[in-house]
């Protein structure tokens, strides 16, 4: 009798202790993953800030560079300021933006970005001002591509010429 009922109570506890690891393992990955979009949203925010300042941008499908004028918030000591988005490879399909100021050191902006073509930009014309789009997708596990969050926007250089 008092091995059946240790195997219940055995039974249960497995039962019990693999809910409780479940559950929490559901809990952290579900905070990596908000603080991922977050760090994209807050990203975007400061290229928003920072674009819509510049006089003059470049962008390829990975990098985006930006010429700030002295008067923009983001210039460094009331100088033109160059700014530099770079989306770079940590492994397989994880990349990160990082942010780099006048070629100084480089700062992760954002992390776990599941691809490295999140910018287009259209030149200034006659009728439109220059505009950068960024599509940013994050996934902690790009293997899985349902679980991709993704972040769309489009930035107008409000300080460009139309040529």
């Amino acid at each position: 009798m008092n091995r059946v009922r240790n195997a219940i109570v055995t039974i249960a506890t497995t039962a019990l202790t693999t809910l409780f690891v479940r559950g929490m393992k559901a809990e952290l990955n579900a905070d990596k993953r908000y603080r991922a979009q977050d760090q994209a949203r807050l990203a975007v925010d400061r290229m928003r800030r920072e674009i819509h300042c510049a006089s003059a941008i470049s962008a390829t499908s990975s990098t985006v560079t930006a010429t700030v004028p002295g008067h923009c918030p983001s210039a460094v000591g009331g100088n033109t300021t160059t700014i530099v988005y770079t989306l770079q490879s940590v492994s397989g399909s994880r990349y990160q933006l990082r942010r780099t100021v006048n070629a100084g050191a480089a700062a992760t902006v954002a992390d776990y970005l599941a691809t490295n073509n999140a910018f287009s930009y259209s030149a200034p014309s006659t009728s439109s001002l220059g505009k950068l789009s960024v599509d940013f997708q994050v996934n902690l596990k790009p293997a899985e591509g349902w679980m991709t969050w993704r972040l769309q926007t489009d930035i107008v250089l409000r300080n460009t010429v139309r040529a």
